[in-house]
């Protein structure tokens, strides 16, 4: 496989390196990438032209669950076509060269959802075509044949799509998105235990914030970015104890803000979380007014150009940023050597990362599945 390399790439580096290493707080890293192959044809299709939106999560740091998600099968976006959603889901091993070894489909298509990792497997939230499955939670793990096996453990009071979540102590916290159709910023508790589901403090700056991205750090909740008709690239930190948040830094690197609207993390270790992704701010906000204020030839003429346009075009976020909630700092370890995505699955193993498909363009996915490794500077 192709591989690209982010400065010198010394073999050396990897002597006595372990994945505890590579992920502690403030390491000194780097990313080699390579193309890991491609998912197969969803069921009653030839080809996979890929998908954004996906469920992803990890099994027993060993096994790769992703699937659902949505695209453009059949027209294009300036072509009228329409989105379409997905039921299958593939097991990869990624102990065997990321072979897939099991490919399901469930009852129902799913995409948007938000997909929570935890020690026990993964949990599943809302996302769904299907009216009377958008608010479900669903919950996947193996049997004792390695066989992936999923079930429906509980709902929530409201349809959800594009929003954010995490688990902590027992519970799964939802964050903004879609809430019956739409765009909020309010934040729920859902106890896993009892099923009871109650409303914490919302986000603060009173808006709509669909597609942020959302980790548990030193014991706090922290969410970033996402927008609604513009862009954001704010921060805030939720105390548990307190039940206060507080804002923190903006989503910053070299006295730039970058919006991170679309984009996936990961926790790195317990102060930090990687995100790679994320809209370019002003070509975003200029496209929503655009697209919401022209009319006739105008409106034509500027669909042509924004959805004809390359991907390099929309100059969505490259750098792969990780944040440190003890410095409350932003830095970048280099850029991703592919079309940045925006709503891929992003998954760690070890001293691995996973980016699964995504769109690299309004409208157009990959249907490629990328691998990096982390190494010492």
């Amino acid at each position: 496989m192709k591989k690209f390399l982010f400065g010198i790439f010394v073999l050396a580096a990897l002597a006595g390196c372990t994945s505890s290493d590579i992920r502690k707080p403030q390491a000194d890293i780097k990313t080699v990438w390579e193309c890991a192959g491609e998912l197969p044809a969803q069921k009653g299709y030839e080809k996979n032209i890929g998908t954004a939106g996906i469920l992803y999560g990890l099994l027993e740091e060993r096994y790769i669950v992703t699937g659902g998600g949505a695209n453009f099968p059949h027209k294009s976006v300036l072509e009228g076509g329409a989105k379409q959603m997905y039921s299958d889901l593939w097991l990869i091993d990624t102990k065997s060269e990321n072979k897939i070894i099991e490919h399901i489909n469930l009852p129902v298509e799913i995409g948007y959802g938000a997909s929570v990792t935890t020690e026990k497997g993964i949990y599943y939230i809302g996302g769904s075509s299907n009216q009377q499955a958008d608010d479900d939670i669903l919950f996947l793990t193996l049997d004792e044949n390695k066989n992936l096996k999923y079930e429906k453990i509980g709902e929530l009071p409201f349809t959800f799509q594009s929003g954010a979540a995490v688990e902590y102590n027992g519970k799964l916290y939802i964050v903004g998105g879609k809430q019956n159709g739409t765009p909020s910023n309010k934040v729920y508790e859902y106890n896993l235990t009892n099923k009871v589901i109650k409303e914490l403090p919302s986000v603060p700056a009173g808006r709509g914030r669909t597609q942020s991205v959302a980790q548990i750090l030193n014991d706090s909740l922290y969410v970033f970015s996402g927008g609604d008709t513009t862009a954001y690239t704010d921060g805030y930190k939720y105390n548990f104890e307190t039940g206060k948040w507080e804002e923190i830094s903006p989503v910053r690197v070299n006295g730039k803000e970058i919006s991170l609207l679309g984009a996936a993390s990961v926790k790195l270790n317990k102060k930090e979380m990687l995100v790679i992704g994320g809209f370019n701010k002003e070509i975003y906000d200029d496209a929503v007014k655009k697209l919401g204020t022209l009319r006739g030839q105008e409106l034509l003429k500027f669909k042509a150009s924004y959805f004809g346009a390359d991907p390099d075009d929309f100059r969505w976020n490259r750098d792969i940023l990780i944040y440190n909630s003890e410095t409350n700092s932003w830095r970048s370890i280099g850029e991703i050597p592919f079309n940045a995505p925006c709503g891929e699955g992003l998954v760690i193993v070890k001293n691995k990362i996973y980016s699964i498909n995504g769109e690299i363009k309004p409208g157009v996915r990959t249907p490629r599945i990328y691998q990096g490794e982390f190494i010492k500077k």
